[in-house]
């Protein structure tokens, strides 16, 4: 049997916060989603961390009851791009909604991306609500058309990410051959929502092309990230329905003829870490005190250090999760997380002490995908 993979872990930078309240706290700038300098001082510390990936959200339509990063933010490939300069070994992973996205495009950002960062890129290939259709010119699309759509969409930035093999290059000055046409692949797609010719611009990265992540719980979603994903977010608080749901994503897999060892459960959780439980609860009460009257929901992972990475580690060997994406509730949620937790998660031996590659998909332990042309 193949040895069971250590647990990954990611963090999403979203940042004033994910809630209406943290960005009143003093610790926290009132500017950081919009701040280059709050996201540098993230990235680097989730590096130091031997963390796998920075997860980016997003959202397509605003109104004022929003939460406060969410009217003022970076756009994704945009901030990770910027974040791949200073940089090393941590993912970049975007999210993008295939839903009001263009395929080309995003296949050219998203190898772009890859490229710039030596090969750390993410993708999180979401569907849409019906606001962000309405500021994408796409209206006319009802709920049914969106995994329709996604296949399709999914099939296109694949097939240009193979576009190229991967010695297409050849760049010889001396004979003037810049590369080899017969290894260029126009795509030449015509769907029911599409139409694109190819290639695509740009060779592929050392990683062969991006990581897709997927999120959703539907039967058609998990179909379609059986076939088409890396990895999926599969949202759970509770342990026995995640492992239903991770067994039921991986029995997919294999139906595929791919191997369920190759595929990353991911689930997200924002936990709250002190040295203690009375630390830990005081750092709770001080973020409900900053919004009398809201009231925030007790984290999952709550408390010592101890009794976090232990309710970690039985989530992790139960197989309920091959990936933790933590979030930040308090604003010292990453650096409690990675001071206090993972030297424990290190010593368990569950948790890298060092990255093992400087691509996205060496640190998942994720196979290198083969360019469907030169297989």
């Amino acid at each position: 049997m193949k040895e069971k993979r250590q647990l990954k872990i990611g963090g999403t930078i979203d940042g004033v916060g994910w809630n209406y309240i943290g960005w009143r706290h003093p610790d926290m700038p009132a500017n950081a989603s919009e701040s280059i300098e709050y996201y540098v001082q993230k990235a680097k510390r989730l590096e130091e961390g031997k963390f796998d990936t920075i997860f980016l959200t997003d959202v397509s339509h605003i109104g004022p009851n929003m939460i406060p990063h969410y009217l003022s933010m970076f756009e994704g490939v945009t901030i990770l791009s910027a974040l791949s300069m200073v940089t090393h070994s941590i993912g970049l992973t975007a999210t993008i909604a295939t839903s009001y996205a263009d395929p080309f495009t995003v296949a050219r950002q998203m190898a772009s991306l890859d490229k710039i960062s030596n090969g750390r890129a993410g993708w999180n290939a979401i569907t849409s609500n019906p606001g962000g259709l309405a500021n994408y010119s796409r209206t006319h699309l009802s709920k049914a058309d969106l995994y329709p759509m996604k296949k399709e969409f999914l099939e296109i930035v694949e097939g240009l990410w193979d576009s190229y093999e991967d010695d297409a290059f050849i760049r010889d000055k001396q004979r003037g051959i810049f590369f080899n046409s017969k290894k260029m692949h126009a795509l030449n797609f015509k769907g029911n929502y599409f139409s694109v010719d190819g290639p695509l611009n740009i060779s592929r990265s050392r990683q062969g092309r991006p990581v897709i992540f997927q999120a959703g719980s539907s039967s058609d979603f998990m179909n379609i990230a059986a076939k088409h994903a890396d990895g999926v977010f599969l949202p759970s608080d509770d342990l026995e329905d995640a492992k239903a749901f991770s067994n039921e994503v991986k029995r997919r897999v294999a139906l595929e003829g791919r191997s369920p060892d190759d595929f990353i459960i991911t689930l997200s959780h924002n936990p709250i870490v002190g040295r203690t439980e009375t630390e830990a609860e005081e750092k709770f009460q001080e973020l409900e005190s900053l919004m009398p009257g809201y009231r925030i929901p007790k984290p999952k992972f709550f408390g010592s250090a101890e009794k976090v990475a232990d309710q970690i580690q039985q989530w992790y060997e139960a197989g309920a999760m091959d990936l933790l994406k933590i979030r930040q509730e308090h604003p010292s949620g990453f650096d409690d997380f990675i001071k206090f937790v993972i030297p424990i998660l290190q010593e368990k031996g569950i948790f890298r002490t060092e990255y093992e590659s400087n691509t996205l998909r060496g640190n998942l332990g994720l196979p290198y995908p083969e360019n469907r042309y030169s297989v």
